[in-house]
């Protein structure tokens, strides 16, 4: 068997081979404990970040999307929508779908962060954030992306969109996560991947119950209607006036007592 490319561990810290450290051949336990910290820092990074950003609704969709198509404008009344809610909008950090619903946010005077990522093609921040945190490792983005976020809109996108979809999915069916709301936005660019799904209910690889833990929809007005529902009543989340500061502003909900 061919060993992994071996990678130089010399500084763990310096991107974009922080991942791929990481992901790579077995090296040393000192080695391994450095790369352990790295990982330690990148969470209390984001976790000091976002530890005030209050409950999000995370939106997920492709950096490759330009402002003149129509998933950007769709992504943009969505934003919008999740800051009319009272959440504030959490994305990746990039452009594209990302940009859209940080920009939708901010024209309705709504809260507006982001987990941005680094990556061996430079992703800088998009410039419609209060707030963001730039992390090293991609599931520690991920954790983050989950943790503030009590309703999950997904955009269409690539591999990037569908790795986060399925494991929200995922850790949602396993109980690992509350039962909290997934709207996938774009009925016919998502049509190919839910007969998919279909077909692994119908053979048995998951159950037909799980078909219930996503909405798919067109209208932002039906998936605002949806996260209300699904999100703000279970969950007690009524709206509330924050603490002003430079970036939080005063929109906001908070957990009824």
């Amino acid at each position: 068997m061919t060993a992994k490319p071996s990678l130089d561990p010399g500084n763990l810290f310096v991107p974009p081979v922080a991942d791929r450290v990481l992901l790579g051949e077995p090296r040393s336990r000192t080695a391994e404990a450095r790369t352990l910290l790295s990982i330690m820092l990148d969470f209390l990074r984001g976790l000091r970040a976002l530890h005030f950003v209050g409950p999000c609704v995370t939106v997920f969709g492709s950096a490759r999307t330009k402002e003149t198509e129509p998933p950007y404008q769709l992504a943009r009344r969505m934003g919008a929508a999740i800051a009319e809610l009272g959440f504030t909008v959490m994305t990746g950090g990039g452009p594209g779908i990302m940009e859209a619903a940080n920009r939708g946010a901010k024209d309705v005077g709504g809260r507006s962060v982001a987990c941005n990522i680094e990556l061996p093609q430079e992703q800088s921040e998009n410039p419609y954030l209060d707030r963001f945190v730039t992390l090293r490792y991609f599931f520690v983005r991920k954790t983050l992306l989950v943790k503030y976020s009590y309703a999950f809109v997904v955009m269409p996108g690539g591999f990037g969109t569908l790795d986060e979809m399925f494991e929200a999915l995922t850790l949602i069916q396993t109980g690992k996560l509350s039962d909290f709301p997934v709207i996938l936005m774009g009925s016919d660019y998502w049509g190919p991947q839910l007969d998919m799904v279909r077909k692994m209910a119908d053979s048995g690889m998951i159950s037909p119950d799980d078909l219930k833990l996503f909405h798919v929809t067109d209208s932002v007005e039906e998936a605002s209607q949806f996260i209300l529902e699904k999100a703000i009543k279970p969950f007690g989340l009524k709206p509330a006036i924050l603490m002003p500061s430079s970036w939080l502003g005063e929109r906001g909900l908070k957990k009824s007592a």
